[in-house]
């Protein structure tokens, strides 16, 4: 049973070595498949909104929601590529907010060179998390928000807008905070934490906000519902499973925190 448990361990520990280690040389590819996938969606939507444009001003609130969603991730990119680019070590934070048990502190020849240096093994499982989150989301905002122009309801604009930059900024911040770990930098977990917050509060934001649209139909505040509750309970799940391991996992803290058990 211990023999075939780690076999077990060392393949998956090798599966997930195959997943991480080309993600760099992918992005582009990536990208470019982001790029295709969603500029398609995005013109249909453009092309075929709930309710005509009637002028410059309504067709730019048609418009450049769905440019900014199609550009996030690019953002994201450029903000890690300009602030920690590939291949760099960076310094430690001066203040520890992960404080629970003894440990050793690493330099940055010995972390390199430690078994369990790099994101890899679980590591990988949240990496893959960030990374669909980005698609799931934006798949979620398509079925479910319809395309508004500035000809719409003020409720229609409201939900329309709102939810739009509610999933720029998300899928901004997961995408950062996926080139963040994919890169070794040690203020991902804290990124992550604050990425974690800044969801849940932006849903429950929305929700107060949203039900204030006037003339609300029940019809669409029993729709918009559903989706903003999701996003809280998927923010709460990956919370109570991930935060105990971004603070107590060897490889985490290898990794991220340069340093080992005492």
């Amino acid at each position: 049973m211990t023999k075939a448990l780690h076999r077990l361990s060392t393949r998956l520990h090798d599966q997930s070595v195959r997943f991480v280690a080309p993600l760099e040389d992918r992005v582009r590819s990536l990208l470019l498949g982001w790029t295709i996938v969603v500029a398609l969606i995005c013109l249909a939507r453009v092309l075929f909104p709930v309710t005509p444009a009637d002028s410059v001003a309504s067709t730019l609130v048609l418009f450049v929601p769905h440019a900014m969603i199609l550009a996030s991730p690019f953002f994201a990119y450029w903000t890690a590529n300009a602030l920690f680019p590939r291949g760099v070590a960076f310094a430690q934070p001066d203040i520890r907010l992960a404080l629970y048990g003894k440990w050793r502190a690493l330099d940055a020849l010995s972390v390199r060179r430690h078994p369990a240096f790099g994101p890899v093994g679980i590591m990988a499982s949240l990496l893959l998390g960030m990374l669909l989150n980005v698609p799931v989301r934006t798949a979620e905002f398509m079925a479910a928000v319809p395309a508004m122009t500035g000809s719409a309801p003020v409720w229609g604009q409201m939900i329309y807008l709102a939810m739009a930059a509610d999933l720029v900024a998300m899928n901004f911040l997961y995408t950062l905070c996926f080139f963040m770990a994919l890169r070794g930098m040690p203020f991902f977990p804290r990124l992550l934490l604050l990425t974690w917050g800044v969801d849940l509060v932006s849903q429950l934001i929305l929700a107060d906000y949203l039900s204030g649209a006037p003339h609300l139909p029940q019809a669409v505040a029993a729709a918009i519902a559903p989706l903003l509750d999701s996003n809280i309970k998927k923010v709460c799940i990956s919370a109570l499973v991930w935060l105990p391991y971004l603070i107590l996992s060897e490889r985490v803290n290898v990794t991220y925190r340069w340093r080992q058990p005492a």
